[in-house]
């Protein structure tokens, strides 16, 4: 007999179905957007109000009508991508897509706190995927049937209520130290901008022109394949960066590339190799007056992400954007610039890799502690917690907020 994915559990612990513990919500909403309050459901911190996340993306709801009902403590699951952590409490009372599953309680022996803890480890979210079902990871479904049929482990509820305390403080302290070096992040990008503009600025030897009298800017190539996982030799840029490899290629050699739709559309990316540029990313070839190094860190500067179309999709307004003025000096000059900037800002970048490097080491510590704190293997219970500042990740993948960013 195979070992349970919550493993060996203490012998004062039982386990219960799902179903036994929570029922689904099946409530829905009638009144208009604006008397209610809309909740999103992001992988890396759950759920949240839609108003209170300051960069989102995806669809914009323009109305609630049959949305599901979310009352404070209840979980919420997207049935789609739970099988990657897309479970959160709610601490809000609001509504949400009716795409996804709502779970209120209905036992005593049940503190949410401490399964909001259980559902988001990486060992439930395996099991998620082992009890959905579908034709590619893309369309993978865990059904509610399938949901409460999940056997979890049930701690005794005092046990339960220390391991919630226990955790709370544990993770506001890891917390802490990944916020404070999330804002050396910030400073530093500020300092690379501080860089870059003041290099880039103009002087009297600078020479007026359009962006496009600089450089042919052109959509990049539609592909497909796209939808159903790339693979294959060459790398795929969309707007936003690396996305997979498909087995041809559309450019070769130096090329910049500016993001035209998503969250972080106008974001400037220099490439050279062989590669597929996407139709959500704009190439960009410099003229003989330009060089390319000098053009990727102008157009940062010129931080083009001002100049995206409000919409469902934000999307950048190439046409506008081409026509904007730029300044340049002599090609010598501007090679210099860009010589100047290629080391003060892989300096910074140095620095700024180190500082993710220690993040991802602290967040892959966190979901150890969560995973044996709340599967029994750390025991926990005489544990003194003494009073501490409580403190919540609040950051959201880029790749996330576009996928996740507002319950469709």
């Amino acid at each position: 007999m195979s070992m349970p994915w919550y493993g060996e559990l203490p012998e004062r612990w039982e386990t219960q179905r799902i179903k036994n513990l929570f029922s689904l919500r099946d409530e829905r909403n009638f009144k208009p957007l604006s008397e209610v309050r809309l909740l999103s459901l992001y992988t890396a911190i759950g759920v949240k109000p839609h108003d209170e996340i300051e960069r989102v993306a995806g669809n914009v709801a323009v109305t609630a009508h049959n949305y599901k009902i979310v009352c404070v403590d209840d979980i919420v699951v997207n049935i789609i991508l739970c099988w990657q952590g897309a479970i959160g409490l709610s601490k809000w009372d609001g509504v949400t897509s009716p795409a996804y599953d709502v779970y209120k309680a209905i036992s005593n022996d049940v503190n949410v706190d401490y399964f909001n803890y259980l559902f988001r480890t990486p060992l439930f979210s395996g099991e998620c995927y082992k009890a959905g079902r579908g034709i590619m990871a893309m369309r993978w479904r865990t059904y509610s049937n399938e949901f409460i049929a999940i056997t979890v482990p049930l701690p005794p509820r005092e046990e339960q209520n220390q391991i919630v305390r226990y955790l709370d403080w544990k993770v506001s302290l890891i917390n802490k130290l990944i916020s404070a070096k999330r804002r050396q992040i910030t400073l530093l990008g500020e300092q690379k901008q501080a860089v870059i503009k003041t290099a880039v600025s103009y002087t009297d030897d600078c020479k007026k022109c359009k962006l496009k009298n600089l450089a042919l800017f052109k959509s990049g190539t539609n592909l497909t394949a796209l939808e159903i996982e790339p693979v294959g030799d060459y790398p795929v840029y969309g707007g936003n960066g690396l996305r997979g490899y498909y087995s041809e290629y559309s450019h070769m050699g130096e090329y910049l590339l500016v993001g035209r739709q998503g969250a972080l559309c106008g974001n400037v990316h220099y490439v050279n190799e062989m590669f597929w540029a996407t139709e959500h990313a704009v190439t960009v070839k410099p003229y003989d007056i330009a060089d390319i190094k000098w053009l990727y860190y102008l157009l940062i500067d010129m931080n083009l992400n001002q100049y995206s179309m409000a919409a469902a999709q934000p999307g950048l307004s190439v046409e506008y954007v081409v026509n904007l003025p730029a300044y340049f000096p002599l090609i010598e000059k501007q090679r210099a610039i860009a010589t100047y900037l290629d080391t003060q800002c892989t300096r910074i970048d140095r620095i700024t890799t180190k500082l993710n490097d220690e993040i991802a080491l602290f967040i892959k510590y966190r979901a150890r502690l969560i995973s044996d704190v709340v599967t029994g293997k750390l025991d926990v219970r005489g544990v003194a917690v003494p009073e501490y500042e409580m403190i919540e990740d609040t950051s959201i993948d880029e790749d996330e907020s576009e996928k996740m960013g507002v319950a469709e």
